[in-house]
Order: C-alpha cells, then structure tokens, then sequence
C-alpha cells in the first residue's frame, strides 16, 4: 500500500471518523477514499481548535487529527497544537514534511524537531514499512499517561511511496492508581479536617470521575470548586459547589480556599497562572494527579496520589467510608454558610447582570443568555480576555462537559473552533462560543467554515468597540493614536458568508434576538449575534 493509504486505514481502525487539515497533503484525499469525512478550515490553527474539541467532548474516543502542507501550513499551526498542549488535550498532528532528502539541510522547518516542545511524542516517519509502528507510538501516547498532542511529520515523498501495510491493531489503554498507603493518609487527613475544600481539575473530565467526585464530596459533606478547565465535572446547582476558578470567580471560590485547612486537589497540576485561581499558602494539601511531574510544582503536597482520577477517587472513597461509615455527613452548617456567601457576593453583582443601562452591559448579555437557553443540554465556550472573565464566575453549569474552560495560553480566536469541534461530537447540543471584538479579528472567517460544514453554532459578540481590557494599559497609545480601538459591523459578516446574523443595540432585544439565533441553528444555519456593549472593566477577581 501506499503509505498515506495505510494511514488512513489505522485511522479508521482507531475510531477516527473526521480528519481536519489544510491543503496540501496526500493523507487528506486518501482519508476521502477510506469515507473519513475531511473537514477543509480557512487556516490550520481553526482546524486543530476543532480537533482539540472533538477530543475533548468524546474523551478521547473520537481523537481529534489534523494535518497539513509542509513548510508554511506547520508553521501556521503552530499556534493551534501549543494551545492544545497548555490545556492537556490529546490530539493527533499530521503535518507533511519536505522530502526526506532535505528534510535536514539548511533552514527548512522540521516540525518533529520544532514542535518536540509543544508535543508528548514527535516523530518523523522514515519508510513506509515503519507507517504501523509510528502510528501505534503516537496513539499509545495519545491514550495513555498524561493528554497532550503527539506528532508524526509525514515527509510528502513517503506519503505517496508503496511498502507500507495496515497490519495494525489499535493502541491499548491502561490507567493506573495511587499506592494504598498514600490513600490511606489521604483518608485520615480528610476525614479529620475541619475545614476541607475539593479542588476539581480537568482530570476528572477525562477519567469520567463525576460519580465518584459527588459522592466523596457528599460523604464527607465538602465544598467543591473547580479550575476553569474543571469546569462543569461538579453541578454547580449543587448545594455543596462553590463555582469555578480562573482569573475571575465566585467570591465562594476565594473565602473557602483561604480558610480552608485541608485542600485535596483531584485531577489537577495546581501550575500557578495569572488566567487560574491562586492557591493560598500555608495548608496542607493532597494532591491527585495523573502526571507525578506536576507535585510541588507550585503547591507542595503533604500527600501525593498518583494516578487516574476515577481510580484515585474510588479508592478514597471506599478509605473514607470504612473511617466514617456509609450515611452523609450533616452538610447543613457548610451549606448554609456557601448560601450566605455566594448571596452577598451576587448582591454586589446582580445590578451589573441585570443592568437596564446603555450600551448595555456584556454581564446583561451573557445573564440573559443563560436565564434563556436550556444550560443543560447546552455546551458553552468563552474566549480569550473579557469575554471569559465576564461569563466563567456567573455561568451555572449542570451537566458534565457542557462547558469548554481554557486559559493557561490565552490565544485570541480559539473559542469558535471549539464550538464548531463541539457541534461536532455533540450534534444534539445548543453549542455556543462567546468572543469579542479582538477575537474575532483571528479566527473570523472561519464562521464561514461553519456555514459551509453544516455545523450551526450560536456565536455571540461582544462589541464595545475596542480591546477594553488594554485601555488601563495602553492610555497614551489610545489617547493619541486610538490604538485600542477596534470595531465592525460583524452581523452583515455573518450574513454575507451565508449565516444568521443579527446587530442587538437595545436591552429589550437581547432575549428575542437570542431565541431567534437558537431557532435558526435548529434549522441548521450558524447564528452570529452582535451585542453593543459597554466598555466593561470590572471583573469578580479575588487576588
């Protein structure tokens, strides 16, 4: 067989049904031979977002692949497989490669060698007869240890060479979980604290921990927060949740972390950010993790679990159980006190989110958006900057995976390609992506790629007119060369590449517009709504 052939058959045995890239690469028209469905964006990073979603919305059993041109098209996605690295999200890259001749020589870009940082595995293929063997690395890496993206650069002279065969079975995967000792400390440090907080990361996301998350947090009747890409593995209608944490968060989040005296973080790496909550210092933690390379990389832990979040959280929950038996703990003194805290909290807010002022707010906007849609049944992704700021502290998710939460690389663009990733694997799903001004000025036209992919997302825009969170930063600049404004009319955008597109100036408009942007990605055509909003600064951060 051809070599691009075979690839597209161990693509096919490994579950992959959807194959995004970018012109050219032979693998894309022998996937079309092998019915994988090729998905063309106007430019690479758009194609590994949605690739990142896919992976992401399916846990990995639908693994998102992109691949591109040689030369250019990988160093265009460059972007796109760093963002998918900083957030631990599985993906497979495929970028061609020159010919092996030169692949080597002078200054032409080798992504194996390039992209090594940025990668769990990067590997050239360098024969045909070695297509099996290079596919199963990467997929072992992609379905084992710790999600990142794995990369075969694929020379285009090797692609289109006969000597490779398909004698392939799909990669295995295994978990593994923490020592009994550790569980058992963990269990006593847990079962003994006064005032325990649960710190629920991403991991618990990709080991489908939810049951087990709730039932621990309810035995022993602990508060739970998320990080922003935990998001969503907790029911945040749950009387025991405190929201989620990024740069902006319930002030729940803050006061129980701060006086908390045991910290038990689950399937997260604690990496300190300025987009992620701060970990106070001075208590004493347990950290569970899948990858032991994150303990006391910034929290030092007083007990490390090492190993799949399902497991680890089983296991301590069994621990736990035989130390305080199986009925719940009394729950109502912490619930009482997160009700008296998070209603003090939204009574400094609730003006904001509700506001009649105009321009209307982006708080107003984004409050009638959830108090409109069917949040649980919905999956909702913010961008970069105020967008995510703005919608993270004050949305409510109910169901696992309904909300894609990102930030330790703050990438403008990147929310459209998760939802369109997102519609995707989950067609039943309201699917929304929620952007600015700036963000779309990146990854705009790829609105078309919507359009034309049949994937009817609900884009909502926030216009103010300028990149509002650099005017603190940039006066001078702004003041005499308007260098922060930015602008549009984006609903004729919308409606010129073939989608629904509305302009909303008035607060009574807001929640018709809204029903009608749903009504017509029922009918199967991509929504934009364009909000004219205030120039918003204020934000629920807690330093």
């Amino acid at each position: 067989m051809k070599a691009c052939d075979a690839i597209a058959e161990i693509l096919k045995r490994e579950g992959v049904d959807v194959l995004f890239g970018y012109p050219r690469n032979a693998l894309l028209e022998a996937a079309a031979r092998a019915d994988i469905r090729t998905i063309i964006p106007r430019q690479e990073r758009t194609g590994l977002h949605m690739a990142d979603a896919l992976s992401r919305l399916t846990r990995g059993e639908r693994m998102g692949v992109f691949c591109c041109q040689h030369g250019p098209g990988t160093e265009s996605a460059y972007g796109g497989v760093a963002q998918a690295f900083s957030e631990s999200v599985p993906l497979l890259f495929l970028p061609g490669g020159y010919p092996t001749a030169t692949a080597h020589v002078g200054r032409n870009y080798n992504a194996a060698h390039n992209m090594a940082s940025i990668t769990k595995s990067a590997e050239p293929l360098t024969a045909p007869a070695q297509t099996s063997a290079v596919m199963r690395r990467a997929f072992t890496q992609l379905r084992n240890g710790t999600p990142a993206p794995a990369l075969v650069e694929l020379p285009f002279d090797l692609l289109e060479a006969e000597g490779a065969d398909a004698n392939y079975t799909p990669a295995v995967r295994g978990r593994y979980g923490p020592d009994g000792d550790s569980i058992a400390r963990a269990a006593e440090m847990l079962c003994a604290a006064k005032r325990p907080v649960l710190y629920a990361g991403q991991g618990v996301h990709w080991a489908n921990a939810y049951d087990e998350l709730r039932a621990l947090a309810e035995l022993l009747a602990i508060p739970v927060c998320t990080s922003l890409p935990g998001k969503s593995s907790f029911d945040e209608t749950h009387a025991l949740s405190l929201g989620s944490g990024g740069a902006a968060m319930p002030f729940t989040v803050r006061r129980f972390l701060d006086e908390a005296d045991v910290i038990f973080g689950v399937g997260c790496s604690f990496t300190a950010t300025p987009f992620g909550v701060r970990m106070p210092e001075g208590k004493r933690v347990i950290h569970a993790t899948l990858d032991p390379a994150a303990l006391n990389r910034h929290v030092p832990a007083d007990v490390a679990l090492v190993g799949d979040a399902k497991l680890t959280l089983a296991a301590l929950l069994e621990a736990c159980r035989a130390r305080v038996g199986a009925v719940p703990r009394d729950r109502s003194a912490v619930v009482s006190e997160i009700e008296s805290v998070s209603a003090e909290w939204m009574k400094q807010w609730l003006a904001k989110l509700t506001s009649d002022q105009t321009p209307m707010t982006p708080y107003r906007v984004l409050w009638d958006l959830q108090q409109t849609v069917d949040v649980a049944n919905t999956i909702i992704t913010h961008d970069a900057g105020s967008p995510r700021d703005q919608l993270s502290p004050f949305w409510k998710t109910k169901t696992p995976l309904s909300y894609i939460g990102w930030g330790k690389s703050t990438q403008l663009g990147y929310g459209l390609g998760l939802a369109m990733g997102a519609k995707l694997a989950c067609p039943d799903k309201l699917c929304i992506n929620v952007w600015g001004d700036a963000a779309i000025g990146f990854t705009g036209m790829d609105f078309e790629t919507a359009v034309r992919e049949k994937l009817p997302v609900l884009s909502i825009l926030l216009n103010n007119s300028s990149m509002a969170m650099e005017l603190n930063v940039m006066p001078v600049a702004t003041d005499k060369f308007r260098s922060t404004d930015v602008s549009g009319h984006y609903a004729d955008f919308a409606k010129a590449l073939g989608g629904h597109g509305e302009r909303i100036a008035k607060i009574e408009d807001i929640v018709p517009a809204i029903k009608r942007g749903v009504e017509a990605t029922e009918r199967g055509q991509p929504a934009l709504l364009e909000f004219m909003t205030s120039q918003e600064l204020d934000f629920s951060r807690y330093p």
